[in-house]
């Protein structure tokens, strides 16, 4: 099964040396990697490319980030399958493979409900048990909800997502935007195997007052606020 991975970066120099090895080892699992910049100030986009990769410009913003990654796959890869992954997330060995096991119908089952999208668990990188019970909620709320955020590193069958016309152009809840149309469709699997991701934000912000404002901007989306005002209080 052909699977493409679609990564948008801005600014991430500093950790241009971590994410430059896990892209080749997801490429020596077999994936194309699309890495798309969104206007970064730094080197780490030309950093990339000395490195081999393919990285292509894109507006700075996430959601038309990785629109345009995935229209770049299909144009030079024709993918079957499709992951959205965050700079900062680190995924499992053999992440790949269980894409592939879990999104390719058998002869036995190539019926339409077979598995459309899917998420895996999460980590935090925090050493705090706060993290850990963090990421236990995110979980649980994912498997609850059949909604998938982006640090989960969703991924979705290629045709579904085309079909679709990709995420919406907003600039924030992107994820839970294309969750909502792709649950309409079939559930997502939550596979067990756990990304890792940054809990910068957390700690750059308070563990507490992040946790508030992300569940009230959940909240504030829910009752129909526009992205585009909560991406204001979200910054």
């Amino acid at each position: 099964m052909r699977v493409a991975v679609i990564v948008p970066i801005f600014n991430e120099e500093a950790s241009v040396a971590d994410l430059a090895l896990q892209l080749n080892r997801l490429k020596d699992e077999g994936a194309a990697v699309v890495v798309v910049d969104g206007s970064s100030t730094d080197f780490c986009a030309p950093k990339l490319r000395q490195l081999g990769f393919t990285v292509v410009n894109a507006p700075k913003m996430r959601s038309r980030q990785m629109n345009v990654g995935a229209w770049w796959a299909k144009k030079t890869h024709q993918p079957e399958a499709l992951v959205f992954l965050h700079a900062d997330t680190l995924m499992p060995p053999g992440a790949i493979g269980l894409i592939e096991r879990t999104l390719k119908p058998d002869q036995a089952n190539q019926a339409a409900d077979h598995p459309q999208w899917g998420r895996f668990d999460v980590a935090l990188t925090g050493k705090s048990a706060i993290f850990s019970l963090i990421s236990y909620l995110i979980n649980l709320r994912s498997r609850l909800t059949g909604i998938a955020t982006g640090d989960q590193a969703i991924f979705v069958r290629a045709d579904r997502f085309y079909q679709m016309g990709g995420f919406r152009p907003i600039r924030l809840m992107e994820d839970v935007e294309i969750s909502k149309r792709l649950r309409s469709k079939s559930l997502p699997v939550c596979l067990r195997a756990k990304v890792i991701t940054s809990s910068r934000r957390w700690e750059r912000g308070g563990v507490w007052r992040t946790i508030w404002l992300m569940w009230k901007l959940r909240f504030m989306y829910w009752m129909g606020v526009s992205a585009d005002k909560l991406a204001v209080r979200y910054r």
